[in-house]
């Protein structure tokens, strides 16, 4: 007996805000997951604050959807909802792992993407067969046939980098029929609409019978031993850590003994077992069952310390899953304690290095593309990521929790190849207005960005792709909004690593430097407002070493923004003239990390953000100046 060919494990790709989960909602919807009286929620998939608060999926997750064709029929199709951002691109290769199949989502005006060309290589070089998907088929923008061209000539491009299997796989997608699909009116169709209109039909009815016709039935032999591989990771207040496991082979039930094939300090490891609780998914909850067969994606307990990449076996027979690999990290920051003078103020704030390093151990369980190094420091670890937005949620997601942080600037991990220092590069997708074209482009020229294709859709809007170095990209967003006033958009994914391009100074500006602890007061920074830009508000407690604000030129400025008018007991003939002050910058977390110099680094706590400098003492940082200064001479 084969496995169960009522399955099929799909994982849905796209780029970031090409409609992902809108469409897995309109899927849950028309499979009748909610109730007559259910409350109807957008985006039901994305169940973190963060993930609700930015728009976008952070962590694969996973459904089913039960579809009962007109012979009576029916199937389970598990859907793998992916994260569409590159700095979170383990989350995709991990559901790579999962599935047989991938639906790629394409928006109707915007087209292949970085991140599309990314999860495609993958999916492709995992011999997947992968079904289009022509999303948002009703914008006003759309053109269609344009996009069905574009993804084609994609797949054709991935195909001529890969191995022979990848490029079956990539010829045989070429043969899939291309959907086209308004995730938001709920519809897909295989026939073509004009652009801006909905597809002809009322129901993704065609979407499912693509999916059961040419998605494969998952291998495996319900009567071989059992191999079940675990990829992905939830927790319960009652059944403790639950493993989501992918059953390649055998039958898993309620009570079984199990091999459990581990890792332990790098070295593979065999223990006995008992499934305690077996769960599977319908829509987007999970019910108990007694049993699952190969082929099913359920969760289990009953193992507290499970880890993704471990093998559920045979007892008899314990062969384990090669383990789940995904690419290196190419960003870092070092991540400690609070060392600032305003640390611990508020009762109840997780503020000890036992705290801090147990908790990034405990994200390191289900973050499989997370990298945690040891510097030699007892309060202070070297976190590593996919890029900065990836470390920034970890951060955001700490500082929720209640911990007090510092965080440094973003650095690239670099690597030495034959003796030379090798560092990454991102490949960068820029669609801007035509009258930023020039700004844009010096920009990038500033930051080692080499262009390397131009395209003008005759819409008044530029496509542009650069190849720059991760490092040059470190800081971008800032003044990237700046520049095209706020309508530009742009989209990087790694790419390779490369000789190191040479210094890149991203920052023009100083730093306004509070020489003193205090209040900042308002007198003081109505004296000091031709200075430049401030980050603070009167009222706010400030110290020595305490960014404050920008200095419009390359140095740092030291000021004293507590200093407090001088009252005398002479009457004014006149009443005070009302002065105001300019608004200050807020600075959020993702914004103070791009604005750090060297020298600087993030202080956070659950109610605020603030940049200081790593070297609090003002005659210190003057030596260390004067000092690279002297070697700067030197050499």
């Amino acid at each position: 007996m084969s496995a169960g060919t009522n399955f099929r494990n799909v994982a849905i790709v796209a780029h970031v805000d090409h409609g992902k989960t809108t469409l897995v909602d309109a899927m849950l919807r028309q499979s009748g997951v909610f109730g007559e009286r259910a409350e109807l929620v957008d985006r039901v998939m994305d169940s973190g604050d963060l993930e609700r608060e930015k728009g976008i999926t952070i962590l694969a997750k996973n459904t089913a959807v039960h579809r009962r064709q007109p012979d009576g029929t029916e199937y389970v199709i598990n859907v793998i909802d992916t994260p569409g951002h590159a700095d979170f691109g383990g989350e995709v290769e991990r559901a790579l792992s999962m599935v047989d199949g991938v639906v790629l989502l394409v928006d109707s005006s915007e087209g292949p993407l970085p991140q599309t060309r990314f999860v495609l290589r993958k999916a492709l070089a995992a011999s997947l067969p992968v079904i289009v998907v022509v999303n948002k088929t009703d914008r006003p923008d759309a053109r269609i046939g344009e996009i069905v061209t574009e993804a084609q000539d994609l797949l054709l491009d991935l195909a001529s980098d890969l191995d022979e299997e990848a490029a079956e796989a990539a010829e045989l997608a070429l043969d899939l029929p291309v959907l086209f699909a308004s995730g938001r009116a709920g519809i897909a169709s295989t026939e073509q609409p004009e652009n801006g209109s909905v597809p002809d039909g009322e129901n993704l009815d065609a979407l499912f019978d693509v999916l059961i016709n040419h998605v494969p039935a998952p291998k495996g032999d319900v009567n071989a031993p059992l191999q079940a591989h675990v990829t992905n990771l939830d927790a319960s207040p009652f059944l403790g850590r639950i493993g989501l496991v992918r059953i390649h082979n055998g039958t898993l039930r309620k009570g079984q003994q199990v091999s459990w094939c581990r890792e332990v300090d790098g070295e593979a490891v065999i223990e006995r077992a008992k499934i305690t609780e077996l769960l599977v998914t319908l829509g987007v909850d999970r019910a108990p069952a007694e049993e699952a067969v190969a082929g099913d994606i359920v969760a289990v307990a009953g193992m507290s310390e499970i880890m993704i990449g471990d093998t559920l076996a045979d007892p008899d027979n314990p062969v384990a899953l090669p383990r789940i690999s995904v690419d290196e990290p190419a960003i870092s920051a070092v991540i400690g304690t609070n060392t600032s003078p305003l640390a611990g103020r508020v009762k109840g704030h997780k503020l000890t290095a036992r705290m801090v390093k147990d908790r990034l151990d405990s994200e390191l369980i289900g973050n499989v593309s997370l990298r945690v190094q040891d510097i030699g420091r007892p309060d202070a670890w070297e976190v590593q990521g996919r890029g900065e937005l990836a470390l920034a949620i970890l951060v955001e997601q700490m500082r929720r929790e209640g911990f007090e942080l510092t965080v440094g600037k973003p650095q690239v991990v670099t690597r030495q190849v034959n003796g030379k220092t090798h560092e990454p590069f991102e490949h960068l997708t820029v669609d801007v207005p035509e009258e930023y074209l020039g700004a844009v482009t010096q920009l990038l020229a500033a930051r080692k960005g080499r262009m390397e294709q131009m395209n003008n859709h005759g819409s008044g809007w530029v496509r542009m792709e650069f190849e720059v170095p991760s490092r040059g990209l470190i800081g971008f967003r800032t003044d990237f909004m700046t520049e095209t006033r706020g309508t530009g958009i742009a989209n990087a994914v790694f790419h390779e690593y490369a000789p190191w391009a040479g210094e890149i100074r991203a920052r023009h500006t100083g730093s306004l430097v509070s020489d003193r602890a205090g209040t900042v007061t308002p007198f003081a920074m109505i004296q000091l407002a031709d200075r430049g830009t401030f980050f603070v508000n009167p009222g706010d407690d400030s110290y020595e070493g305490h960014v404050v604000g920008i200095n419009p030129r390359q140095e740092d400025l030291d000021i004293n923004v507590t200093r407090e008018k001088k009252l005398t007991n002479m009457r004014q003939s006149s009443a005070d003239v009302m002065e105001t002050l300019a608004k200050p910058m807020e600075l959020d977390l993702e914004a103070a990390m791009e604005f750090c110099a060297g020298d600087e680094c993030v202080e956070v706590t659950p109610e605020v953000c603030r940049v200081r400098k790593v070297n609090l003492d003002s005659t210190t940082r003057a030596r260390e100046r004067s000092r690279a200064k002297n070697r700067d001479a030197n050499a």
